[in-house]
């Protein structure tokens, strides 16, 4: 009986220590021209269909990444959005494409604009419109992405 006690306090201790340093980790970001986004992570493919349509707005040094496994002339819309973003898409940490203030539908009837990029890219950085102009992000910036 007190071996199974000890072992269960030994038990009890790492499972608290893991669930502590878990939340000490730091939050996944992105860093473009010594500005530092945080990021979530649309990791499924039901993420990356809703994307930012779930939310009103956005807090001002948020956004969300969407990562791909390849390379490819990824699609983007502003179906269901309640507010403007900036879509900036990236390859190999290198921005290639930025769509600035890209406007959510007036209505739901209105046609839908498609937002492709120049060249293929394996990531889409979506943040509040107007910040790539305050942060004159452009295409050929360095994304250092952390804790991804």
């Amino acid at each position: 009986m007190n071996k199974f006690l000890i072992a269960l306090a030994i038990l009890a201790f790492f499972l608290i220590g893991f669930g502590i340093w878990q939340s000490f980790k730091k939050s996944p970001t992105a860093k473009i021209n010594n500005h530092e986004f945080k990021l979530q992570i649309a990791k499924t493919p039901k993420d990356k269909e809703i994307g930012l349509s779930k939310y009103k707005s956005l807090a001002k040094d948020i956004g969300m990444l969407f990562p791909f496994e390849k390379p490819d002339y990824y699609s983007f819309w502003m179906k269901k959005m309640k507010f403007p973003i900036d879509i900036i898409y990236i390859r190999d940490g290198k921005i290639v494409t930025i769509y600035k203030s890209a406007q959510p539908p007036k209505k739901v009837s209105e046609g839908l604009l498609i937002y492709k990029p120049k060249e293929p890219s394996n990531m889409v950085l979506e943040i509040n419109a107007g910040l790539s102009n305050k942060y004159k992000l452009k295409e050929g910036d360095k994304v250092n992405l952390n804790n991804i």
